[in-house]
């Protein structure tokens, strides 16, 4: 069996790491934030999806 695809292993399982980090946060934030139920079920969906949002941001600061 070859371990041509072992150093993918270790980068997949960072940037999964990375992600969940960030999920967590972004949940806490937006259902900080929430003033009521509903807009805290929206703020859990807006965390779900946060790497859109910051992705967005930084194109729009550098101008693209």
């Amino acid at each position: 069996m070859s371990d041509r695809n072992s150093g993918n292993a270790s980068s997949n399982a960072t940037s999964g790491a990375v992600y969940g980090l960030g999920l967590i946060g972004a949940a806490i934030y937006y259902i900080q934030q929430a003033p009521s139920f509903w807009p805290g079920v929206v703020g859990f969906l807006k965390a779900l999806v946060w790497p859109v949002f910051l992705v967005y941001e930084a194109l729009k600061t550098l101008g693209a």
